[in-house]
Parts: structure tokens; sequence; C-alpha cells
């Protein structure tokens, strides 16, 4: 049996935060976001024995860095209202075995535009650098 007290603690030693409670919420009052949310879910997922196969990232965290496609096509998670992440969940859930989260009824893009919007953007200015330096 995990404490909730554990969790606290192993989202203080994360994060650098010493004001963690039961229910902080991890992403928007920690302001652990992007690549910090999900690195510390990975390393919640690889410590404790917890089957994170249902877990939907986009309901809890954002993405790290400039989205210029996103200004046309909104990412997964600007699709969907987040739900928070408390030290008090990860325990329940370690203590459950799975993660253990009834997402709403929603639907996704089966393709990225967004990301396919930075990919051409990105290859636009290659093209032009290349063809300054070719000169």
């Amino acid at each position: 049996m995990v404490t909730t007290e554990e969790l606290v603690s192993f989202v203080k030693e994360f994060t650098a935060v010493d004001e963690v409670q039961s229910e902080t919420d991890i992403f928007s009052d920690l302001r652990c976001t992007g690549d910090d949310f999900h690195e510390l879910i990975e390393n919640y997922a690889k410590k404790y024995p917890v089957d994170m196969s249902s877990y939907l990232w986009y309901f809890h965290s954002d993405e790290e860095g400039q989205n210029f496609g996103g200004v046309f096509f909104r990412p997964p998670y600007e699709r969907v209202k987040r739900i928070p992440v408390t030290p008090q969940m990860l325990a329940d859930f370690v203590n459950e075995g799975r993660w253990k989260i009834n997402y709403p009824s929603h639907k996704l893009p089966k393709l990225r535009i967004d990301i396919l919007v930075n990919l051409v953007l990105f290859l636009v200015v290659l093209f032009f650098l290349i063809k300054s330096c070719i000169k």
C-alpha cells in the first residue's frame, strides 16, 4: 500500500517545490507543464506498478515548445477540457494498479495537421536558407 505522503514526496523531489499537498494540481499549481509533466509521469510509471495503457496525456498537460501550426489547427490538449492530476490521485492509481480516469467522450482527428504545418514551415525556411547560402 502506497501512501499519499510518499507520492507528495515524489512530486516534491521531481519538481523541487516544497509547497505540495495531496490535492495540489501538478500542472497548474506547480507549473509542471510540457516535457516536465511528461517526464514526471514517465518516472512515476517506471517507479510504481501502474498500468498506464488508458492514460491520455492531452487531458492533463500541454506540449513543449512553439507550435505555429496550432494557430490554425488546435492540438489535442486544446480540444479537450483539462483534468488535473494530484499526488492523491497518483497514490490511488498505484494502489488500484492502473490509471483510473474515466475520460469524457471525445474525438480527435487521425492526423495532426498542426504538426504538418510546422513541418512545412520548417522546410520552407530551410529551403530559403539553403538557397541564400548557394548564391
